[in-house]
């Protein structure tokens, strides 16, 4: 099958999505199917080897030089192709592409409305590209802030559109008014587009029923799956002290603030204990905070920031820790981190919220507890550390559970599955 994936640079940064998208279009490819996966905005960034295409569509400088000034864009003739090169693209993301949702109304509204919107020329460029070079027997969409994409596509390149729902209405949520009414109203216009909606979790895929306004049947869930290349010995428990991991994106919204706050707990008992901290630095001042409080509660020794980590690092990193959270304080749609934490063999102490309930409840890796709560969170870390067999049987039964069913493989192949699905409805 050729299928044609269609994903969105981060403006530099290593998001979930991006790592999903590129492990997803990998496994395809390992399956014998051939995959163009293609970057909108700009180059994607992933920890795994990059399969995406080098040419980049929606160059993120055209597109915003576009919807902040048409007639600019057009003053720049020949030189606005220059833009969308990779190299201007990745060089612009490390000078502060912005993905802040405060900064990005009207350019989300002009990408929804699609061929009435002020990309219309770079849609046509895509669809262009779909039809007469690539001829895909199926386009899937990254997430739903790229469905005005979808009615040009089926016109154009006649084949079905699936759209994944990946945790974007925290971005939509964050769009100042009216940017963000318009965008869901926008939404549940286009949502009759696509041929199939999927989800990476049942949590999600209600909540993105209600948001976009269709029944739960048009969401299949494919649940997540990760490269375990990398996992295969037999993790081995880490010397003391007892250490805590994280590792995600260092944002408010990911809880790193709440995890200090109960290790710090756990350190006032007087047992030694360490926090070790990795993941791309989103908010700087943020950290600055989680710092201070660190040393506001007693832990400013014990706390640790690596920064970003590459593969064999983060694995490293991973086989460091007796316990792993990440204490989310919006309902997690994806929770890639849960799957590489317990494949190492580490067990976790979540919030009872989003995609972790079925995470928890389908791996058997670790404890869930009251969301937003430094005194639930601490409590359960204090379990594992005061119970070492309950530690190693949550981190045996984990990584057994995700070597055994959460493979990317696993993942390609029900994705497949729904491609073949829609793909044979369209004929008929």
């Amino acid at each position: 099958m050729k299928v044609a994936y269609i994903t969105a640079g981060a403006g530099g940064m290593l998001c979930g999505t991006c790592l999903h998208d590129n492990s997803l279009a990998a496994a395809l490819k390992r399956a014998g199917h051939e995959v163009a996966l293609i970057p909108l905005y700009t180059p994607i960034r992933t920890d795994e080897q990059d399969v995406s295409m080098h040419r980049v569509f929606y160059g993120a400088v055209n597109v915003y030089l576009r919807t902040r000034s048409p007639l600019a864009h057009r003053l720049l003739g020949p030189l606005a192709r220059l833009l969308d090169r990779p190299g201007v693209l990745a060089w612009a993301s490390k000078r502060g592409t912005s993905i802040d949702p405060r900064e990005l109304g009207a350019l989300t509204l002009s990408v929804l409305r699609g061929e009435d919107g002020q990309q219309r020329g770079e849609l046509a460029s895509l669809v262009g590209w779909l039809r007469d070079t690539f001829r895909p027997d199926v386009v899937h969409l990254s997430h739903t802030l790229f469905i005005g994409l979808a009615r040009e596509i089926r016109r154009g390149v006649g084949v079905p559109v699936v759209c994944s729902v990946q945790g974007e209405d925290l971005f939509l949520d964050g769009l100042v008014e009216p940017y963000r009414g318009d965008a869901r109203r926008l939404l549940r216009e286009r949502v009759g587009d696509v041929d199939r909606l999927v989800a990476t979790c049942n949590d999600y895929s209600g909540w993105m029923a209600e948001y976009l306004g269709v029944g739960r049947d048009r969401l299949t869930v494919v649940p997540l799956g990760i490269n375990l290349r990398g996992h295969e010995a037999d993790p081995v428990e880490p010397p003391p002290p007892f250490t805590v991991g994280y590792l995600a994106r260092i944002a408010r919204e990911k809880g790193l603030h709440l995890l200090v706050e109960a290790v710090g707990r756990l350190a006032a008992e007087g047992a030694p204990v360490r926090l070790r901290a990795a993941g791309y630095l989103s908010d700087p001042a943020y950290l600055e905070e989680v710092r201070a409080r660190a040393r506001q509660v007693g832990i400013e020794a014990a706390f640790e920031y690596i920064g970003e980590v590459d593969r064999p690092g983060k694995i490293a990193f991973l086989r460091s820790l007796h316990a792993f959270s990440v204490p989310a304080i919006f309902r997690e749609p994806k929770g890639l981190y849960i799957l590489e934490a317990l494949a190492s063999g580490v067990p976790v102490v979540q919030p009872h919220h989003g995609a972790f309930p079925e995470l928890i409840q389908e791996t058997g890796g670790g404890l869930l507890v009251v969301p937003d709560s430094a005194e639930a969170l601490a409590s359960g870390l204090r379990r594992l550390r005061d119970d070492p067999a309950l530690r190693a049987q949550l981190g045996r039964d984990g990584r057994a559970a995700v070597l055994r069913g959460r493979s990317d493989d696993a993942m390609a192949g029900m994705t497949l599955a729904l491609y073949r699905d829609a793909t044979g409805a369209a004929r008929n």
